[in-house]
């Protein structure tokens, strides 16, 4: 019987780093399989905007948290943890090794530290949300504030990200408790993945070089079918708060295409290149949360 927790290799970088090529190179060498780390490779049909590996990347190695959910649903880490734990569970007993690979920094949290409190939000408290999110995000800031009362919102919540202030909302309506007291026993709690060894890989590469390689893949995305990808998106429309709504590359194409292509499609380029930037910096700083460094060998 097994009864130590196997140990994770986890390999991540910024955005057009080269991640997907050197995840599949390590996974071959050491009798691995590949765990995505992806918040945007979960989605069906989001293939090309999101640089999910290709049927032959996939043929080459097993990977696990791809493809789960349609564009219209929710994903939440809750749900990813239990993806990953099985998947974890599964190669495990196959006597394969697991690597952990992607950017998105909530989920690559969950491989170092608690990242949910797991509070059960009743179906009620969930309506009563989302009735405020019809009025806009300012809506829902201001309940929070309200319920807050003179202590105010703590430092460490992101009010400019309406996907954590809606959270924090559900957290606070359903415990009847401050944000400060919840997250005091949040940070008590083991990470999900705390009985697990966990070695870690940051792949960076130089600004100037990074940003190369962005545009290059911008180009060619916008070549090989995001517009057709954006295109099918808008059929569903989307609730705009959902992550695959969000997601970097096709938000700007879809708004494009609602604009009526009134740019010309080099601006749309340089858009997505824009966004793009922006993402880099937004996982640089949770890698400097996480204490995660590039390899100096590298």
């Amino acid at each position: 019987m097994m009864t130590e927790a196997p140990p994770l290799h986890v390999l991540t970088g910024p955005t057009a780093a080269g991640k997907t090529e050197a995840a599949l190179d390590w996974a071959e060498q050491h009798n691995a399989e590949i765990l995505s780390c992806d918040s945007v490779c979960v989605y069906r049909g989001m293939d090309i905007g999101s640089a999910k590996p290709t049927a032959a990347q996939q043929a080459r190695v097993r990977h696990h948290g791809l493809d789960l959910v349609s564009p219209a649903e929710r994903f939440s880490v809750v749900q990813f943890v239990s993806m990953a734990r099985a998947a974890i569970t599964d190669a495990h007993q196959r006597g394969k090794k697991i690597l952990v690979t992607g950017g998105s920094g909530f989920y690559l949290a969950a491989f170092f530290g608690p990242v949910s409190d797991e509070y059960p939000i009743s179906d009620a408290v969930i309506e009563m949300v989302r009735t405020l999110q019809t009025q806009g995000p300012a809506a829902v800031l201001a309940a929070l504030q309200e319920l807050e009362g003179t202590t105010g919102l703590p430092a460490w919540l992101d009010t400019r990200n309406p996907i954590r202030v809606v959270k924090a909302l559900e957290r606070r309506l359903a415990s009847g408790r401050p944000l400060k007291s919840l997250r005091e026993d949040f940070l008590l709690r083991p990470g999900p993945f705390a009985d697990h060894p966990v070695s870690s890989e940051l792949l960076e590469r130089p600004d100037g070089e990074l940003r190369r390689r962005i545009a290059q893949r911008t180009d060619e995305m916008l070549r090989s079918g995001l517009i057709a990808e954006a295109e099918h998106l808008l059929t569903l429309n989307l609730d705009p708060e959902l992550a695959s709504a969000r997601a970097v590359g096709y938000r700007a194409t879809m708004e494009w295409l609602q604009d009526g292509r009134r740019v010309a499609l080099e601006g749309l380029a340089e858009r997505i290149n824009l966004d793009t930037w922006a993402l880099v910096r937004k996982q640089r700083k949770w890698f400097r949360r996480l204490d995660l460094r590039p390899n100096t060998g590298e």
